[in-house]
């Protein structure tokens, strides 16, 4: 089982927003640390919810997908249809 700074990272690497927010990445990655070190609970549960907030963060600065998810590729679909003429009306 990974550790919630390998998850972190993994998160990071995913969004690719470790070079646009370096400072909100660290503060990730440093909270993570937080909530794997054994210890006091109540930190763990701080930093827990701490890190949830700044990951939330993070996948909003994180640059938009270009991978296509289904309602894309439905939509592409579509667009072809329409495009080929090949919509049809439906029945009442």
């Amino acid at each position: 089982m990974a550790t919630n700074v390998e998850a972190t990272q993994a998160e990071i690497d995913h969004l690719r927003i470790g070079q646009s927010a370096p400072g909100l990445a660290q503060l990730a990655l440093s909270l993570a640390a937080a909530v794997d070190n054994p210890g006091n609970v109540t930190a763990q549960a701080n930093a827990a919810r701490e890190l949830r907030t700044v990951l939330e963060g993070l996948r909003k600065l994180a640059p938009v997908s270009l991978e296509m998810d289904a309602v894309d590729e439905l939509a592409a679909k579509k667009a072809k249809r329409r495009e080929d003429g090949l919509v049809r009306a439906r029945r009442a």
